[in-house]
């Protein structure tokens, strides 16, 4: 066996396989649109339901400038992702990209970052939908689930009792994604696009009416909190996960060079159109302070929607919308760590029970079924509070990391076809990693202890089951490593 220094360098060759693998290969049923509506679905809902009731107290007005810096970051990366998931369309984006371009260990690392990243969200992102479920059960019937049937046990970051023992809607929430995931990814893409078409009007009614309450004063000394934008662009960051949502999807996508790049950008102009203009008008009706109030803390937006026109009709309206969308977020954020779980277990990395697909369904079901379980248990029973951060580490390190790849199979395959191009080459991956890099020192120093133990798990397990496993350990042929590309994906 070689060394534990030559397997971390080791690099995944680029070979794309011509054949169809049974069994182990997702069925390509995806186009452009569909794509697109993975990013913005995986992507609006997270950072504008639930995040400006932590954002905008840390930042004030200048929270704008928070949304913005985040999507800039969010913007360079997505021009790296496009490059590189155009040239290698595969499903395990970023960790994918980095065992091409850095090595066993690199990827090792951020498939550990990504798999925190996407599961930490889902839950997060469950944990929030309940909040705005329970909403729309009292304005729809006069009623909420008992505390104790809707919130974590754990007490939150104010340590005081929650009166509460499992969170059942975030559990149910991910038990129902994951039967749509298990029914196919088609079927799944279509659901996402109608639920993504609702948040948008959703959103654009409440954009409307937070601008007809519109109080320049509550603009008033608009740097006041200027120290904590970064730290808000922070917490905000977690919520740009659906750009790299959309390369997970790689390999169920008709003609992906294409598509994939189409898809990240659309996805991330829509996304940053909307959460700007959303923010704006939550600050333009409701004054600073109140963000910072328990009564926004939970379905903030239809709180703001019922404040100003002193009509339940709205809020019930955008709770409605919200409990739809979020649902889309769940949706679309666990199909991407099923699917990079896919791309780690194909490299031997993890169990090979992993890679299995469905000949009925044609995804990977046990996959499905063990990760939404995990997922369901985290939701249930651990609070909000302690997940958003880690979420916006692990797309920081993610994001850098594409960056970084990019720039190294710039050097090392000047031959690989690229049907997109990175524009201002090298200064875009340059900027990605130093707004990143600049993000992830304002993250807590809690986030940091979590994620780097995290990481140290995952390092001992690769150790002690991954480096023994790799498929690149004991290889014989190109066809054993080979990326599923096929003659007709190409056309």
């Amino acid at each position: 066996m070689a060394s534990l220094g030559q397997q971390l360098a080791r690099r995944k060759p680029i070979v794309f396989q011509r054949r169809h693998h049974d069994g182990q290969e997702l069925a390509r049923n995806l186009g452009t649109f569909q794509l697109m509506m993975f990013g913005v679905g995986a992507t609006i809902g997270t950072g504008i339901f639930f995040v400006l009731s932590e954002a905008i107290p840390l930042a004030g007005p200048a929270v704008i400038l928070s949304f913005l810096l985040a999507a800039v970051a969010a913007g360079l990366s997505a021009l790296c992702y496009a490059e590189l998931a155009s040239s290698i369309p595969v499903s395990g984006s970023s960790y994918s990209f980095s065992y091409h371009a850095l090595g066993e260990g690199a990827a090792v690392l951020v498939g550990g970052c990504v798999l925190l990243e996407y599961g930490v969200a889902v839950s997060a992102v469950a944990v929030g939908w309940s909040g705005y479920f329970n909403e729309l059960l009292d304005h729809l019937f006069g009623w909420q689930l008992p505390a104790a049937l809707s919130r974590s046990f754990v007490p939150g970051d104010d340590g005081a009792a929650t009166g509460g023992i499992l969170n059942l809607p975030a559990i149910v929430l991910v038990i129902l994604c994951m039967l749509l995931l298990i029914r196919g990814a088609s079927e799944s893409a279509t659901v996402n696009a109608i639920m993504v078409m609702v948040k948008l009007g959703v959103l654009t009614l409440f954009i409307v009416i937070g601008f007809s309450a519109f109080t320049a004063d509550h603009f008033d000394n608009f740097f006041g909190q200027a120290a904590g934008i970064s730290g808000a662009a922070g917490v905000i960051f977690f919520s740009f996960i659906g750009l790299d949502a959309v390369a997970t999807a790689s390999e169920e996508v008709r003609n992906p060079q294409k598509a994939i790049p189409r898809a990240i950008l659309g996805a991330l102009l829509i996304v940053t159109v909307f959460y700007v203009l959303v923010c704006i008008a939550g600050l333009a009706a409701q004054p600073v302070e109140w963000f910072g109030t328990p009564e926004a803390g939970e379905a903030g937006l239809a709180k703001i929607m019922e404040l100003v026109t002193g009509m339940p009709i709205w809020a019930t309206i955008l709770s409605a919308g919200a409990v739809i969308s979020v649902f889309s977020v769940t949706l679309v954020t666990l199909y991407g760590q099923t699917r990079i779980l896919f791309s780690i277990s194909r490299d031997g990395m993890v169990s090979k029970r992993f890679l299995q697909v469905s000949p009925k369904y044609g995804t990977p079901v046990f996959n499905t079924i063990v990760v939404s379980l995990l997922v369901a248990l985290v939701a249930g029973f651990v609070p909000s509070d302690y997940l958003w951060d880690s979420v916006s580490f692990g797309t920081l390190v993610a994001f850098s990391v594409v960056a970084i790849s990019l720039m190294v199979l710039r050097r090392r395959n000047p031959e690989l076809e690229r049907p997109f191009r990175v524009p201002l080459y090298p200064v875009v991956p340059i900027l990605t990693v130093v707004v990143c890099v600049y993000v992830l020192t304002s993250l807590r120093p809690i986030t940091w202890i979590i994620c780097v133990s995290w990481l140290a798990v995952v390092f001992v397990f690769y150790l002690f089951y991954g480096r023994r496993h790799a498929t690149l350990g004991d290889y014989t042929s190109d066809e054993q490593i080979a990326e599923p590309i096929h003659p007709e994906d190409e056309r």
